[in-house]
Formats: structure tokens, C-alpha cells, sequence
């Protein structure tokens, strides 16, 4: 069979305009998105860059972003006020004058009366002002629209910094029209979750097959609060159907490394997993938390779809609710205390009851800074999972800050109780 050989797709680089972003005001979540999607698509992000809303620092990263890479893509400063630069900029940069674009004036006009029920001002009307040297790419979600410019043999395309606004055009124009300009060639990524062990130790057990991996496949790891999710990605020119083959082979000797630690062999979360188990079963489950304060059902719940097997949470956070609601008895906060195996044992035959539901999770800890004692310092937790029949329980001893202890809680809780369901 003919050897392929690994396909070097076109450089990207990403810059992000807006004074918040350098003083922490907003957390730039756009060049993340970007460059998922890119990666997605074939394409590799060398850099990524932030600067201000300064003509001077905007310049200059157009500067050297076009040294470095073939595409550019920007986001930020395209708003209606007097802080957003990039188009005026934009315009000078590519030697061209602002003319009104037609199409989405029409756009504005439909968006202000229609939806949005007010006057279109001039303000709102210049937003249909592009530089006649660019290619408009319409933005269904917002005001801005995109624009692609080229200058070098690169491409430039400027996006607004709204996520929603931004996302929509690079779905429906950017990666279609890179793709089709770049040819990136065939890129293929297999995914796995692991829990249960450590970054280190998960790549000391699979050095073997890492080392003896094919040259177009690569292996990412990919840890997050507890787990490692494994990322096999396969790239070439030609020959897709040996590319593909092949990454199923790795992908499938790879799981016989990490059996015993694989909660899925997917790119899902561990609760898409859980959801994914109860729909299979016809059931549902329910938390009751305390320590988390519904952090957990707020992951389930960001999922379409959850209604179908999550019938709800109590966020049971004062001993109060937990008495009242749940059934806690008041010997049980006087002999073991709130964190303890047996509160959140009788929280989880509480929530079952409450919520009709099939499986539940309870938690109950101290988060921090502080609450902590010798007896149960800064990071105690205590989750139960279970059915009506039976009930498993796990003390774990965080050493993180409140945010991430809540974070930790609410993955292990989640993992025990997909362990549970898949015994069950």
C-alpha cells in the first residue's frame, strides 16, 4: 500500500484586541474556541496574541503575525463605539475607504425593527461601514459583520469579539472558505477518558506504545480535575482510507493499555457519559448538594437533552434543608457532624425519595478557605452514590482552593456514580 506522508497545513495565528482582556476584566475564551475548531478542521494554531485597544500594538501584531503565518485571524474592536479601532485601522492597513455595504445595512434595518423593536441610530447604521478592499462575511447573529482581507499571499479575517457572533461566522464562513483555500488534507482524532490516574503514570504505561506509533499519528494528553482524556490524531496528504484504518488500530491497542482506567472511549464529559448510561437504561438520577451547591446538576444541566434523565437537584447547603427536606437526622449533625459518611447517606436515601428517581448522588464537605478543623481540615469531602437498594460511599481530601475543591467534588462524585450504574 502507498505510504503516506504527513500533510504541513497552513500556519494560523489568532489575535485578540480589547483592553479587558489584558487587565483580566474578561477571560479571553474566543482564542480557545478558534482554536479547537481550527485544530479540528486541520489547521494548526502556532500563535496567539492579545493586545489593547492601541493603534500602535494592533500594527504591530499584524506585523508579525503575517510573518508568521499564513492565516490571521482577529477578534475584537468592532463595535459601534469609540474604543473599537480595528476597522478604521483595518481599512489603512489594507489601503482602502470605508463604503456602506448594502446587504447589511439591510440586515441592521430588520434586526432594530423587527427584533430587537427600536430605531436603527447612526451609530448602529455605521456598523454597515467596511473597507472597500475586503470580502463581507455576513454576521446572522449580530451587528459586525466579518471581513476577510489579503495582502502577501496571506489571508486576514477580522470577527467580532461577541463569542456567539464570532462562533456563528466561523462556522459558517471561515473554516468552509479556509479549508477550501488551504487544503489542509485528511485529519482524523480519536479520543478517550481516563480517571484514576495520573498524567505521569498514565504516559509511564503507555510509553511502550507511544514510542511505536506511525509518524503521521500523534498523542496528546489532555488532562482536567482529575482525569486525562487521550487525544490520537492522524494527519496526511493522501491515502485517507490507510490513514483511517490504521488511526482505528492505534486507537483500538491503545484502549487494551488503559482498560481498567477508561471511563469512555469517546469525546464526551463524564457526565454526557452518565447521561448516556441512564438513557440506554430507561432511568434517571437526582444530587443533593451541599458542599457543591449545585454545581453538579449545573454540569448536567448545561447538556441538551438532560430533561430526559435528571429529574433535579435539593441544594440541601444549611443542616436545616437537609433535616427538613432530606431527612437528616438531628443525632446524625450532633454525633458525626454535617461532613460525614453518615449525613450524606441519609442525604442520598432522602433525594431518592424526593425526586422519584432511580440513582442520586449526595455530597457534603468544606470547601474553604475556611470551616476546617484537625478532624476535618480544608477539603474533606464525603460523596455517596447509590439506588434504593444499595449505597457506596468515599471520603476524599482535597488540597485545592474552594473553586477548584467544588470542581474536584463534583467530577469524582460523578464518576462514582458511573462506576455504580455500570455494576448496578
Amino acid at each position: 500500500m502507498e505510504n503516506n506522508t504527513t500533510a504541513t497545513p497552513a500556519k494560523v495565528s489568532i489575535i485578540t484586541i480589547g483592553d479587558e482582556l489584558l487587565i483580566g476584566q474578561v477571560v479571553d475564551t474566543n482564542s480557545a474556541w478558534m482554536a479547537q475548531q481550527l485544530n479540528l478542521a486541520g489547521f494548526n494554531v502556532h500563535h496567539r496574541v492579545a493586545v489593547g485597544d492601541t493603534w500602535e500594538d494592533i500594527w504591530e501584531a499584524l506585523d508579525q503575525e503575517s510573518k508568521r503565518a499564513q492565516i490571521i485571524l482577529i477578534t475584537g474592536g468592532l463595535g459601534p463605539t469609540a474604543d473599537d479601532i480595528t476597522k478604521p485601522l483595518l481599512c489603512q492597513y489594507f489601503n482602502g475607504k470605508l463604503v456602506r455595504h448594502e446587504p447589511t445595512l439591510q440586515h441592521l434595518e430588520q434586526l432594530f425593527t423587527q427584533i430587537l423593536k427600536r430605531p436603527l441610530t447612526d451609530r448602529n447604521r455605521h456598523q454597515a461601514d467596511v473597507p472597500d478592499v475586503c470580502t463581507v462575511l455576513s454576521n446572522e447573529r449580530g451587528t459586525a459583520p466579518g471581513m476577510l482581507f489579503e495582502k502577501d499571499n496571506r489571508v486576514f479575517i477580522s470577527l467580532p469579539g461577541v463569542p456567539h457572533e464570532m462562533q456563528g461566522i466561523m462556522t459558517k464562513h471561515v473554516i468552509p472558505l479556509l479549508q477550501e483555500r488551504f487544503n489542509p488534507g485528511i485529519v482524523a482524532h480519536r479520543y478517550l477518558l481516563t480517571a484514576g490516574i495520573g498524567e505521569s503514570d498514565l504516559a509511564d504505561r503507555i510509553q511502550e506504545f507511544e514510542t511505536a506509533l506511525p509518524g503521521f499519528i500523534k498523542l496528546a494528553y489532555l488532562p482536567h480535575y482529575g482525569m486525562v482524556r487521550l487525544r490520537l490524531t492522524a494527519r496526511g496528504e493522501k491515502g485517507e482510507q490507510h490513514i483511517i484504518s490504521t488511526l482505528e488500530e492505534q486507537f483500538t491497542l491503545l484502549q487494551t493499555y488503559v482498560q481498567d482506567v477508561m471511563v469512555v472511549n469517546e469525546d464526551i464529559s463524564i457526565q454526557a457519559m452518565v447521561g448516556k448510561l441512564l438513557l440506554e437504561r430507561k432511568q434517571t438520577m437526582a444530587t443533593a448538594e451541599s458542599c457543591t451547591g449545585g454545581y453538579i446538576s449545573h454540569l448536567i444541566t448545561a447538556m441538551p437533552g438532560a430533561s430526559a434523565w435528571f429529574n433535579g437537584s435539593v441544594v440541601s447547603y444549611s443542616n436545616k434543608i437537609k433535616e427538613t427536606v432530606l431527612n437528616v437526622t438531628p443525632e446524625t449533625f450532633t454525633t458525626t457532624g454535617a461532613v460525614s459518611e453518615e449525613t450524606v447517606t441519609q442525604m442520598l436515601t432522602g433525594i431518592l425519595r424526593v425526586m422519584n428517581t432511580d440513582y442520586a448522588i449526595a455530597v457534603s464537605g468544606i470547601m474553604g478557605p475556611d470551616g476546617g478543623t484537625h478532624e476535618k481540615p480544608v477539603g474533606t469531602v464525603w460523596v455517596a452514590v447509590g439506588n434504593a437498594q444499595h449505597t457506596e460511599t468515599r471520603k476524599f481530601q482535597f488540597r485545592y482552593d474552594r473553586m477548584r475543591n467544588i470542581e474536584m467534588t463534583a467530577i469524582n462524585a460523578l464518576n462514582m456514580l458511573r462506576k455504580f450504574i455500570q455494576t448496578h
